[in-house]
């Protein structure tokens, strides 16, 4: 029997990383399902796989994008993603399917979206399923992240669905962060949040086209000024604001060159080294949290008392700080 044909948790952790290193896609969306299985056996074999898979991660350029709705995010990583492999990169996109509270299930379908892509055999295309968690979401996609590297990616996108906390999580685990605005919504500066700005290594005015163009330069002057007034990231980098056009491929090459300059000046002063390290603690610590999270709902102690604290809290007779403490005092810590 092919190794493939073999249920995913059957295949060994060997020929997990030999396939997935020799660019098996077959093997490296097996691997992506381990990681995002919430079975802890799965959850333990996909952590030996990451393991020794680890040295051959972390050489592609990291780009998160986001923006809200409706900004022609999907239209301009679909353009961009086309340009990088007409330059002979391997493309792969995670985008955060956000997951919908009602039914479970994810909501984006992100290969319709991405239709030039999506037939490309250098390109790669995953939805990074939520689960309604910020936790879901650094979790899978920082491990989603380094599979696709291993696998020989050089690019990985990283597209977020709005603006929100999820932006904040991916902003931590990319080495450079997009921002995609419109212009002619009246409201332009007040349209995103301050500390979404205050993250973003670039920002980009898309659907730049037609008789957008005049708007789109208006809307890019004014966030220009905008940024004055913002804490810089540092003495190396300034965000540069650009206009672009997904759709008509304009000024997408002026953006990629910008993503590439900035990691060239920031390897040169070492900051690129250091956010990487800083990374790696942040998601090491991300799955401390999720670890002790998981622990305090597998006790049974807890699991049979937390309903009632919780009625508690809600009814008004039990603080919150008090309630931490309970469930603190019966988990031993």
């Amino acid at each position: 029997m092919a190794v493939t044909a073999l249920p995913a948790h059957k295949i060994s952790v060997a020929d997990y990383v030999s396939g997935i290193a020799n660019g098996d896609r077959a093997l490296l969306a097996r691997a992506i399902t381990l990681v995002e299985s919430s079975n802890p056996a799965h959850g333990r074999l996909a952590q030996q796989v990451l393991q020794e898979l680890l040295p051959k991660t972390g050489n592609a350029v990291r780009l998160g994008i986001t923006g809200v709705p409706g900004v022609g995010k999907s239209t301009t990583i679909d353009q961009l993603g086309m340009n990088l492999l007409a330059e002979g990169h391997l493309v792969a996109v995670l985008a955060i399917d956000p997951t919908s509270k009602r039914s479970g299930g994810s909501i984006l379908g992100d290969k319709t979206r991405m239709s030039s892509l999506a037939q490309e055999k250098n390109a790669f295309i995953r939805p990074s399923p939520s689960s309604g968690t910020l936790g879901g979401v650094t979790r899978r996609t920082r491990e989603t992240m380094a599979l696709v590297e291993a696998a020989g990616f050089d690019v990985v996108i990283v597209e977020t669905v709005g603006v929100g906390q999820s932006e904040v999580a991916v902003a931590d685990m990319v080495d450079f962060f997009l921002v995609l605005l419109l212009s002619g919504g009246g409201d332009d500066l007040q349209g995103i949040k301050k500390g979404i700005i205050e993250l973003a290594d670039m920002i980009a005015i898309n659907k730049a086209d037609g008789d957008n163009i005049r708007r789109a330069e208006s809307a890019a002057a004014e966030y220009k000024n905008a940024l004055q007034i913002f804490t810089p990231h540092g003495a190396t980098w300034f965000p540069p604001v650009l206009t672009v056009s997904g759709r008509d491929n304009r000024g997408l090459k002026e953006l990629w060159a910008k993503v590439l300059d900035h990691r060239k000046k920031m390897t040169a002063t070492g900051e690129f080294e250091t956010r990487r390290q800083s990374q790696a603690v942040s998601w090491m610590r991300d799955m401390l949290e999720d670890r002790l999270m998981g622990a305090l709902r597998a006790n049974p102690s807890v699991a049979a008392e937390l309903p009632k604290i919780e009625q508690s809290v809600r009814d008004g007779t039990l603080l919150p700080t008090l309630a931490v403490e309970r469930i603190m005092t019966m988990m031993g810590i």
